[in-house]
This record gives C-alpha cells, sequence and structure tokens, in this order.
C-alpha cells in the first residue's frame, strides 16, 4: 500500500466563501481500483458524492452524501456480488490549536457529537472524507442477496464417539471379530 491516498480533493480552508462551497467528486476507474484495493474488495464499479463545506465558529462543518456500488465477495458463496453503498457525511474541523488537549489517563467526556477533526495545514482533503465514509458503509461480512448461511447440523455423541468409527469399520470390514 502506498503512501499517497488514492482519493484526494484537497480545499484550502481560506477560500471557502462565507455561504459556503459545494464539491462534487466522481473519481475515474484507477482511482476507484485503488481504494478497492487499499479497502481489500473487489472492486468499485460507481462513486459519487456531493459534499459542502460552510464556514462556522472557526472551523468548518462538512456535510454531503455518497452513493456507490461495491463489489465484494460473499462470506457464504465466495462469490463476486454487486451491493449499494448509501451514506451521509457530517463531519467538523478545527484548527489543530483549537483541538482539545488529551492526555493519557486523562477521562474524556464524550458527547452526542464527535470531536472535531484537525484542519491539517490549512487544508481539508474532501476526497479522504469520502474513502472515509465510504469505508465505514462496507458490509464487514458481505453476503450476496438471497443467500443465507446454515450451520450444519451437530453430530450425535455417538457420532462424535472413536468407538463409533470402529464400528462403522467393522461395519465395513464384514467381518465378525476385530
Amino acid at each position: 500500500m502506498s503512501d499517497a491516498a488514492p482519493l484526494t480533493h484537497p480545499v484550502l480552508v481560506a477560500t471557502i466563501p462565507d455561504a459556503g462551497t459545494t464539491v462534487k467528486l466522481a473519481p475515474d476507474e484507477a482511482t476507484r481500483a485503488a481504494l478497492a484495493k487499499d479497502f481489500g474488495i473487489v472492486g468499485i464499479p460507481r462513486l459519487t458524492a456531493t459534499v459542502t463545506l460552510i464556514p462556522q465558529r472557526g472551523g468548518v462543518r462538512v456535510e454531503g452524501h455518497l452513493d456507490a456500488v461495491v463489489r465484494q465477495n460473499c462470506v457464504v458463496t465466495l462469490e463476486d456480488f454487486d451491493a449499494p453503498v448509501s451514506e451521509d457525511i457530517e463531519m467538523s474541523f478545527v484548527p489543530a490549536d483549537k483541538l482539545p488537549e488529551v492526555r493519557p489517563g486523562q477521562e474524556v467526556e464524550v458527547s452526542e457529537q464527535d470531536m472535531p477533526d484537525p484542519i491539517v495545514d490549512g487544508v481539508i482533503d474532501v476526497g479522504a472524507v469520502v474513502a472515509e465514509f465510504l469505508a465505514l458503509g462496507l458490509d464487514p461480512y458481505p453476503r450476496k442477496p438471497g443467500v443465507a448461511f446454515e450451520t450444519p447440523a451437530e453430530p450425535g455423541p455417538e457420532e462424535i464417539s472413536p468407538f463409533a468409527a470402529l464400528a462403522r469399520l467393522k461395519k465395513t470390514e464384514g467381518s465378525g471379530d476385530i
């Protein structure tokens, strides 16, 4: 895996107008293939996203939506299949110096809203945000539609016994004594 993220679209925070700005992403086939490789899935036949960045209280609110079709391997049949992914995007970014300091061993209060992410070098990478939400939308145990996993029947106690195996051998040999 390379150090460069496959999907990038940096937005310089200083250039975002007060009313906000909207970014539409539709990565090409090579980018989708690199993303699929990073995610450990077969492919991403389609990916589109619309993301709006809105300045607010010293930071930036990022909202949007992504729609994708991902090709995954069924955990039951081991066949490839396509599945839709649709995710709402909601994040906040603030300059790193505005993030609350967290020390090791310190209790951190977790509220309904997540802690904001840092703005790195004055830039928010909208592509990385879309990739992150796509990864979160992937089914970790994908199953082809209509396929159910059936657990094998438990063997009875007589089938588990080593003596049951000997009895089966005795029957197949046809001899009266072992």
